[in-house]
């Protein structure tokens, strides 16, 4: 990247980008070199030179503790003033200390993703604001802004760097090739099918929402050959799009006023997650959100678009070989929490497609029947309790006891599952109970990743 991003708006400084200068190749200045007290040399005492001196090989062997910052401060002192006096010692601390720069994880080199929350926490707590953001479009408020300021910090030819999109379906996995610019198209048009459902402008050009605008309605599917819903209009504009050499940061300003308008909308609509809904035919792929019926919450919808920053922002980061960080714990497990109420729906589509290498169970209406523990470890973590066999019932706690299964996973990598970057294979470590059923709801999760 053209420069490791940090807490400013301006170019990085050597320190922070971590870049050696022309000043930074010298080593440390010598520390307490002042006037001395020792008298004169006699004329007749011999000069050493510092490679004969007889401390020369203890301080050269100190070197590599050196590098690694593990001497002590009084070690630390000798060796510098050493190599300010002796220049095969110097060159070879400075061959070291290179080195020991490579043996350092690489990492992000942003703040904390939890330390803007808590500036906004304090600021909100000395003025509170007119029109607060729900806790449930939080993640979506984080996200953007994340990968808001990743865009800012790239450099113009790495829009152009390839990026690949995976997802799985109907069994198998699919890919498309795209660019950075690309996906930031990608996430401007399918933002922007939220964005008609709030009643903001469509960013395509296509006009207002669909309070003013009812030509939108078909039959739930939206990707059949001849249908002109929004997802296979927004999908084909999209394609049409990443086609277009006309400036790759076409999309980046327009995106970043959609996102926050998507934000002020929430604010507005206030309330509990839940308590707001939309109608479930604008949104026309029925195995995105969990449930059934003719409603879905609005606080969902927002999830369902944090999620996809936060995944895409990673395809764009690795793409332009920058370390990403996961969101912060709390937003992480609202997450996690979505893929997780998505899955009994995705395990009952499996079956109906057949897919499914379990057999089937007929069960009481109500009735879970077999239950599934999903155990998902880290700061975004929890526990649920899958019904395999109605994905519409409520697990008791005596379900939950006799669950006939049990999945463990890490954060990070169940939502990596549910995004469609990592195979079942990889991802399953800590499973217990039938082998089949637990494919089955491997491969579900997978099933939840969607272009």
């Amino acid at each position: 990247m053209r420069h490791p991003r940090h807490d400013g708006g301006g170019p990085a400084s050597p320190e922070q980008s971590g870049a050696r200068t022309a000043g930074a190749s010298r080593v440390p200045p010598p520390r307490g070199r002042g006037v001395t007290t020792a008298g004169p040399r006699e004329v007749n005492e011999p000069m050493n030179t510092p490679q004969e001196r007889p401390d020369h090989q203890e301080l050269m062997s100190l070197l590599g503790a050196w590098a690694l910052a593990a001497c002590s401060a009084e070690e630390a002192e000798r060796v510098e003033d050493h190599l300010n006096e002796c220049g095969p010692c110097a060159e070879e601390a400075l061959r070291l200390r290179d080195a020991a720069l490579l043996l350092e994880p690489q990492r992000s080199l942003d703040l904390d993703p939890a330390l803007r929350a808590k500036v906004l926490a304090g600021c909100l707590s000395r003025r509170p604001a007119r029109l607060p953001v729900p806790s449930w479009a939080a993640p979506f408020d984080a996200e953007a802004a994340r990968l808001d300021a990743l865009l800012n910090d790239m450099a113009e030819d790495e829009w152009y760097a390839p990026v690949e999109l995976r997802w799985f379906a109907d069994g198998r996995w699919t890919g498309r090739d795209t660019t950075v610019a690309g996906v930031l198209d990608h996430l401007l048009a399918v933002d922007g099918l939220l964005a008609r459902a709030v009643g903001l402008p469509d960013p395509l050009g296509d006009g207002p929402g669909p309070e003013t605008e009812k030509d939108d309605e078909d039959d739930g599917d939206g990707d059949d050959a001849g249908d002109d819903g929004p997802v296979a209009r927004t999908l084909r504009r999209w394609l049409t799009a990443c086609g277009d050499p006309a400036g790759p940061r076409r999309s980046w300003l327009p995106w970043r006023e959609q996102t926050r308008a998507l934000v002020r909308a929430a604010a507005e609509r206030g309330g509990r997650a839940g308590e707001r809904t939309l109608p479930r035919s604008l949104f026309p792929d029925p195995g995105r959100f969990p449930g059934r019926g003719g409603e879905l919450p609005l606080s969902d919808a927002f999830l369902d678009r944090a999620f996809a920053c936060w995944i895409h922002a990673e395809d764009i980061a690795g793409a332009v070989e920058y370390p990403y960080e996961p969101p912060m714990g709390q937003h992480l497990r609202q997450l996690v929490d979505l893929a997780a109420r998505r899955l009994p729906g995705s395990i009952a589509d499996r079956r109906r497609a057949g897919l499914a290498v379990s057999p089937a169970r007929l069960t009481t209406a109500g009735h879970p029947g077999r239950t599934l523990h999903l155990e998902v470890e880290g700061a975004g973590g929890g526990h649920w309790y899958i019904p395999i066999d109605s994905p519409v019932a409520a697990v008791t706690r005596s379900q939950a006891r006799e669950a006939v299964a049990h999945v463990a996973l890490d954060d990070v990598v169940f939502c990596q599952l549910a995004a469609g970057r990592v195979t079942p294979e990889e991802a399953a470590s800590g499973v217990e109970g039938d082998p089949a059923l637990i494919h089955d709801v491997l491969c579900a999760a997978a099933d939840l990743s969607r272009l």
